[in-house]
């Protein structure tokens, strides 16, 4: 058996193990906690793949292996690639007190609403953008993604960042700042984890199902569900279509752009991607924080006009959404097909925006598709019949990046 042993925030479970152990595997500062016996070797956890063949070498011969970890291993831990390598039946787990129960206890809340992303060897973003998007969420650090380049990415977000460091230790320091007060610090190695508060929503419902929002039920909402204004609003029908192509989920970051109502970006922060509305008048921008506050998501907004607000808006969105028209249409899809990781999607009324449209989309890298969507809505008549009232015909472009110059996101 191999027995991996969770330290928690206080003295290791299972030291008894550790006593017969004829191997010990751990990172240094779990090795230096523990009387390893006289004669059994130690290894220090550093690049995975030689630690593992050394196990392996241990199982052959069945001799008895103790692996050490933090907290619970099983969580966001060694034992996924331990059960990958020598299969459940072999493990012997011992978990200790999660760093991320520790640290909400710290800090006073409840966690089982609480969404919980790993920036550890991983691409940070998906991490920025899940803190984006959810009200409380926990973010286990690493190497250049700590809570310097969190609270950087985070600047002007409504949020708090509480920092745990060396929990269960010595010197356990958690504090409460902002991003930009995160930004500016250097935090050394000992940040357990970061949680990312905000405090208007920490305290969420009553939970059923632990983790994510429960998904919505349906989306393409009807236009009703909505503030707008003289029916300018994407209709549902062609939301439908532009949702299944921009393809929002937790850890993107969608662009709504000419935004409106803003009943894209709502419906992919609804779907659990961070949403940017951009948005140049004025009662729209308040129109779009309103219907973001009717949804319960969040969605940023920026009042300015496409295409030289987005120069503003930081990281670069994984899907767009360009809506409305005018002159500017080709320069707005070209500057949003530029930066677009994935995908840009572009609705118009007007047939002569479709080539210059199409050619912004080309011209940028992107392989070009698109509809024409015509629909006839159920409508009654008096003497309790119905007939078919047609909606206004809309193009409905998108542009995919080949996959051989797209950027994956990390999971």
């Amino acid at each position: 058996m191999i027995t991996v042993v969770g330290t928690g925030t206080g003295a290791p479970a299972g030291l008894r193990e550790v006593g017969k152990a004829a191997l010990v595997v751990g990172g240094r500062r779990h090795l230096d906690a523990v009387d390893v016996p006289e004669g059994a070797e130690r290894v220090v956890l550093g690049p995975l793949a030689p630690a593992l063949d050394t196990v392996a070498t241990y199982v052959a011969q069945e001799r008895p292996v103790v692996v050490l970890a933090s907290g619970d291993p099983g969580f966001f831990g060694i034992v996924r690639a331990l059960a990958e390598r020598f299969g459940p039946q072999r493990l012997d787990v011992r978990p200790g007190v999660s760093s991320v129960a520790v640290a909400f206890a710290r800090a006073g809340l409840p966690w089982d609403d609480a969404v919980v992303v790993s920036a550890h060897g991983r691409d940070p973003r998906t991490a920025v953008n899940v803190c984006r998007a959810h009200p409380k969420v926990a973010v286990l650090t690493g190497p250049g993604a700590g809570p310097a380049e969190l609270g950087a990415a985070l600047r002007g977000e409504r949020r708090v960042l509480v920092v745990a460091s060396g929990l269960g230790a010595a010197g356990e320091s958690v504090e409460r700042v902002t991003p930009e007060e995160a930004a500016g610090r250097d935090w050394g190695s000992t940040v357990s984890v970061v949680l990312c508060l905000d405090e208007e929503r920490a305290l969420g419902p009553v939970r059923t199902v632990a983790g994510l929002g429960a998904r919505p039920a349906g989306w393409a909402l009807p236009e009703a569900e909505f503030a707008h204004r003289d029916s300018m609003i994407t209709k549902f029908e062609v939301r439908a279509l532009a949702l299944a192509r921009l393809g929002p989920r937790p850890g993107d970051l969608v662009w709504d752009v000419g935004a409106g109502s803003g009943s894209v970006a709502v419906e992919c922060a609804r779907l659990g991607a961070a949403a940017v509305a951009v948005e140049r008048d004025a009662d729209g921008v308040e129109r779009v924080r309103a219907n973001a506050a009717a949804h319960g998501v969040g969605v940023r907004v920026v009042h300015g006009r496409a295409p030289g607000a987005l120069d503003g808006l930081g990281d670069d969105p994984d899907a767009v959404f360009v809506g409305g028209g005018g002159r500017e249409l080709p320069a707005v899809v070209g500057a949003c097909a530029r930066r677009a990781r994935r995908t840009v999607v572009v609705a118009m009324a007007a047939l002569d925006r479709v080539p210059a449209a199409r050619a912004a989309l080309t011209d940028a890298g992107l392989t070009c598709d698109g509809v024409l969507l015509q629909s006839s809505r159920l409508a009654p008549l008096p003497g309790d019949v119905t007939r078919l009232a047609a909606t206004n015909p809309v193009f409905l472009l998108w542009g995919v990046r080949p996959p051989a110059h797209s950027e994956g996101v990390s999971e």
